[in-house]
């Protein structure tokens, strides 16, 4: 399951549970079809209660990075799991986007939003 929140120019994305093709999709429309406003959008991943992900989600994020990474200032991922920190420094290799990992929520918020120039 996911919820997606938007601040100003910063999109949340929070998984909860197992992050499913579906809530791929849902995520997919709700980012890259509706518009954000003026200027750069940035997005922040909150996996923290993300439990699992499916194959084909991990294939779809680097994906989605390479076609749509220059879409985005900044992507901040929030988790203490050293896998998916792995996996979002992979994404990174397929985007001109700044994308930096944190363990702290307000901290990735506030870099995700360009109020704070200091990556984690």
């Amino acid at each position: 399951m996911i919820t997606i929140q938007k601040k100003d120019n910063l999109i949340i994305v929070a998984v909860i549970g197992e992050f499913t093709l579906t809530d791929y999709r849902e995520f997919e429309q709700q980012v890259l079809y509706k518009p954000h406003g003026d200027g750069t959008v940035s997005l922040l991943f909150d996996w923290r209660d993300m439990l699992d992900y499916t194959v084909d989600v991990a294939w779809e994020e680097i994906k989605f990075m390479r076609d749509h990474g220059s879409e985005f200032d900044r992507v901040a991922v929030v988790t203490d799991d050293e896998w998916q920190a792995w996996g979002a420094w992979v994404s990174n290799l397929f985007s001109s986007a700044r994308v930096s990992v944190f363990q702290d929520y307000d901290k990735a918020v506030d870099w995700a939003a360009g109020s704070e120039s200091v990556e984690n």
